[in-house]
C-alpha cells in the first residue's frame, strides 16, 4: 500500500523526503501538516513527494491522501546540534598556482558533494570557508576549477559528544508484552534517555501503551497481529543544553499463536561470519582474453580455493564505461559480458560452490548516454521530472557542458547526471530496478548509496526482507553515516579503519591509531550490532600496496580479518597487482602473499574469536623494531583468547605480549619464538597467539 512508512527522525536544520510507496505515477497523492509545534511555521509542498523542513523541535504529523484513503507519518524533530566552524588551507600548500583564482568551490557531506554551492574566499595567506556543522571530525575539499586540479583539503573538528544509542528486546511477562530499550552513552557524552515511538502504519493504539523509564509494556488482548515499536535514544552534555539524538531501533511484535520478535533492523547472522571478495569485472579474466561471464565461471575453482564465502561483482549491466558504473539499460547485462542466461549460469555456478553473489545496484544516476536521459534533454513532457535541476545558486561555470538547466550531478560527475526521487515516475522505475535483480542474486552493494534518499532505502528494505530475511544489503556511504543503519543496510563501509590502515602504512600515524579508528564507529552512532565492512583497497582506491610502505599490505590485511566485523579482499589483492583497476595477475602474481590471504581466511574461519565482537588492547614490550609500528590486541571467544600483534615496521620485531601467550603461531601454523627471549616472539608481520 502507499503508506509511506515508519516514523521519521531528524534534528532542526535537517529536511526529510517523505513519499507514497509502491506509487503509482497516475495516481494522485496530496500532503498536508496536521500537528505541529505552536511555534512553527513548518509546511510541505503540492507535490507526490514533498520535503519537511522542522523550523523548531517537537513532533510534527502529516497525513498523505492517496487513492486508497488516508494515511498519517510521524516526524520528530530535535534541537539543531550543528556550531558554526571553519575550515582553512594555507595557500602555500595548494598544488598548483592560484594566484589567479577568486574563489575555490568546496565540496563535502555537509552540502551534499555538491560544487558550487559553498565557497571558500581568500584571506590573506589562507583559504576559508564557514559552516554549520555537528560534534565530530570533517573534511573538505577545495577544488580550484572544474577538474580538481589543483586542489587541496582541509579537515576541522567540532567538540561535542557523539550520538547515543540504543537497542530494543521483547519479552512475555504474563498476560502483557514488555518491550525495553537498552541506551548507551557516546563514548564522550551523557546518559541517554529513550523515547517511545508506535508505527503510524500499525492499529496498536497509543492509549493501551504505558511507558515507565526504558520499558513499554502492552496488555496483550490489545495487541493486533503485527505491532511495531520505534525508540530514540536523546542525551544532552554536562556542559551545555546542547541535545542528541541517536539512531532509532525497531522491533517488531507478532501476536499469533505465540508472541514472537523480530529485530528488522538486524543484518542476517550469516554475514558476521562471511568474507567478501570483490571481483573488478572486466580486469578478472587477465590479458589474454577478454573477461566474460563464462570467463568468470571457469575461474570460479580459484575463488572457491580462497575460502570467501561472497563475491561482489562490479556492474554487470550494459554500459559504455570498463567500469559499468555509467548504466544505459538497467534491466539487460552488458553484451560484451554475456547474456541473462549466462550471467544466471554464472550465479548458479558460485552457488554450487556455496558463495553467495552481491550485485552492483547503481541507482542514484545513468549514464548520460541513457534513452531516458536523452528523452529528459530533448524535452519530451512524460520524461521531463526524471532527472534532478541543477540547483539555482551553484556556480554557472559548473554548467557549461550542457546550459542554464544541466541535471544535478556530483563532484565532476557530469556524465553521470542524478535522477530525480521526487518524481514517482523515477521512483517506480527504479524499484522495478530491485525487482528485477532482487530474485537473481542474494544481496545489492548500492552504489553512491549516500544520494539516494533515505525513505527510498527504508522501502527499499522492507520489501526485499519481505521476500528473502537472508537477502544482503551493503550501503556505500563515504562517508559514513550511521543513520543508513535504521532500518535500511545490513553491512556499511568502514572508511575509518581504511583510513587509518593507509596511514599506518604511509608512516603518517603509529599502529594504535587503529583503534581510535574502531572507536569511531560508537561515537557516529552505530549501535554495536552493526556489521562494518573492512577493507584495504577497492575499486575506487589505490592499491594499498602502491601506495604504502613496502612491507605494510600483510599486516594491513591481517587486521581487516582480525578485528570485528566482516573482511573484504579486493581483487588482485592477493595477488600483487599494483594497479587500482589492473588487470588481474594470473600467470605471474605473488603465490605466497596469495596464500597469506588464504591462511587468513581459514585462520578466521576457524576461529570463532576472531568473528565475536569487542577488542581489548594488549600492551607489549618490544625488544628489537619500531615500538610505534606495533600494535596488539586480543580476541575473545566462548572458549578462547587469542591475542593478535601486527608489525608495520621495515624490518621484523621482538615482542613480549603483557598477556601470557603460547608460542606457536595459529596463522602460519609454526613456531614464532623469539629464541634469544623466552617469553618473546618475533613478528615479521602478523602472528596470532593462544592466550594462557
Amino acid at each position: 500500500m502507499p503508506h509511506p512508512g515508519p516514523p521519521r527522525f531528524l534534528h532542526v536544520g535537517e529536511s526529510v523526503e517523505l513519499a507514497p510507496r509502491a506509487p503509482d505515477p497516475s495516481a494522485t497523492y496530496r500532503w498536508r501538516v496536521t500537528d505541529r509545534p505552536a511555534e512553527s511555521t513548518a509546511t510541505v509542498g503540492d507535490g507526490p513527494v514533498v520535503h519537511l523542513a522542522p523550523d523548531v523541535p517537537g513532533t510534527y504529523r502529516v497525513e498523505l491522501d492517496a487513492p486508497d484513503g488516508a494515511h498519517e507519518q510521524t516526524v520528530r524533530a530535535f534541537p539543531d546540534p550543528r556550531r558554526e566552524a571553519r575550515f582553512t588551507v594555507a595557500a602555500d600548500d595548494v598544488d598548483g598556482d592560484v594566484r589567479d583564482v577568486d574563489h575555490a568551490t568546496v565540496i563535502g557531506a555537509f552540502n551534499d558533494f555538491t560544487m558550487g554551492v559553498h565557497r571558500a574566499e581568500r584571506e590573506g595567506d589562507e583559504w576559508v570557508l564557514d559552516a554549520a556543522l555537528p560534534p565530530g571530525d570533517h573534511e573538505a575539499i577545495f577544488a580550484f576549477d572544474d577538474e580538481f586540479d589543483p586542489f587541496a583539503t582541509a579537515e576541522t573538528t567540532v567538540e561535542g559528544p557523539g550520538r547515543p544509542r540504543v537497542r530494543l528486546d521483547g519479552r512475555r511477562e504474563g498476560e502483557a508484552v514488555v518491550v525495553t530499550a537498552t541506551a548507551r552513552a557516546a563514548p564522550d557524552g551523557a546518559d541517554p534517555d529513550v523515547e517511545f515511538h508506535l508505527d503510524d502504519r500499525d492499529a496498536l493504539a497509543r492509549e493501551d501503551v504505558t511507558v515507565d523509564g526504558d520499558e513499554l509494556r502492552v496488555p496483550r488482548d490489545a495487541l493486533p497481529v503485527l505491532s511495531r515499536v520505534h525508540a530514540v535514544p536523546v542525551a544532552g552534555r554536562d556542559d551545555s543544553n546542547a541535545v542528541r539524538h541517536g539512531v532509532a531501533d525497531t522491533l517488531t511484535i507478532r501476536d499469533g499463536d505465540e508472541v514472537s520478535f523480530e529485530r528488522p533492523a538486524d543484518a542476517p547472522d550469516w554475514v558476521r561470519d562471511a568474507t567478501i571478495y570483490e571481483i573488478f569485472v572486466r580486469e578478472f579474466a587477465g590479458e589474454t582474453v577478454d573477461t566474460t561471464f563464462e570467463e568468470i565461471e571457469r575461474r570460479v575453482p580459484y575463488i572457491e580455493s580462497l575460502g570467501v564465502d561472497v563475491v561482489w561483482l562490479t556492474p554487470v549491466l550494459a554500459s559504455p564505461t570498463r567500469h559499468g558504473y555509467h548504466i544505459t539499460d538497467f534491466f539487460d547485462t552488458a553484451a560484451d559480458l554475456g547474456t541473462r542466461e549466462e550471467f544466471a549460469s554464472l550465479v548458479e555456478r558460485f552457488h554450487e560452490a556455496d558463495i553467495r553473489v552481491v550485485f552492483d545496484l547503481v541507482v542514484n544516476h545513468t549514464s548520460r548516454d541513457h534513452p531516458a536521459f536523452q528523452l529528459h534533454r530533448a524535452g519530451v513532457p512524460e520524461y521531463a521530472d526524471r532527472y534532478e535541476r541543477v540547483p539555482a545558486d551553484r556556480d554557472a561555470s559548473d554548467v557549461d557542458w550542457a546550459g542554464d538547466d544541466a541535471p544535478g550531478h556530483y563532484f565532476t560527475w557530469t556524465q553521470i547526471p542524478n535522477v530525480n526521487y521526487d518524481s514517482l515516475a523515477v521512483r517506480e522505475w527504479m524499484l522495478d530496478v530491485v525487482d528485477e535483480w532482487a530474485p537473481v542474486v542474494d544481496g545489492f552493494r548500492c552504489d553512491v548509496a549516500w544520494g539516494v534518499p533515505h525513505g527510498f532505502w527504508k522501502e527499499v528494505r522492507e520489501r526485499l526482507k519481505a521476500r528473502d530475511d537472508d537477502f544482503l544489503l551493503l550501503d556505500e556511504t563515504v562517508p559514513r553515516d550511521a543513520d543508513f543503519r535504521e532500518n535500511e543496510f545490513d553491512v556499511h563501509y568502514d572508511t575509518d579503519l581504511y583510513d587509518a590502515l593507509r596511514d599506518v602504512g604511509t608512516g603518517d600515524a603509529p599502529a594504535s591509531a587503529l583503534f581510535d579508528a574502531l572507536e569511531d564507529s560508537p561515537r557516529v552512532g552505530y549501535p554495536d550490532e552493526a556489521v562494518h565492512m573492512r577493507y584495504v583497497e577497492n575499486h575506487d582506491e589505490d592499491r594499498y600496496a602502491t601506495e604504502c610502505d613496502e612491507g605494510t599490505l600483510r599486516p594491513a590485511a591481517a587486521a581487516t580479518f582480525t578485528l570485528p566485523g566482516a573482511p573484504m579482499i579486493y581483487y588482485g589483492q592477493e595477488r600483487g597487482v599494483p594497479e587500482q583497476r589492473g588487470t588481474m595477475r594470473w600467470h605471474d602474481g605473488d603465490a605466497s602473499l596469495t596464500e597469506f590471504h588464504r591462511r587468513l581466511v581459514e585462520l578466521r574461519n576457524d576461529r570463532p574469536a576472531l568473528r565475536a565482537a569487542g577488542v581489548e588492547r594488549v600492551a607489549c614490550d618490544v625488544h628489537a623494531g619500531d615500538p610505534g609500528r606495533v600494535v596488539a590486541y586480543e580476541r575473545t571467544g566462548d572458549d578462547e583468547r587469542l591475542v593478535v600483534v601486527l608489525n608495520f615496521g621495515a624490518e621484523p620485531a621482538t615482542v613480549t605480549p603483557e598477556r601470557a601467550v603460547d608460542s606457536r603461531d595459529l596463522l602460519a601454523g609454526a613456531d614464532a619464538s623469539a629464541g634469544e627471549r623466552a617469553d618473546a616472539v618475533r613478528v615479521r608481520d602478523a602472528v596470532v597467539l593462544r592466550a594462557r
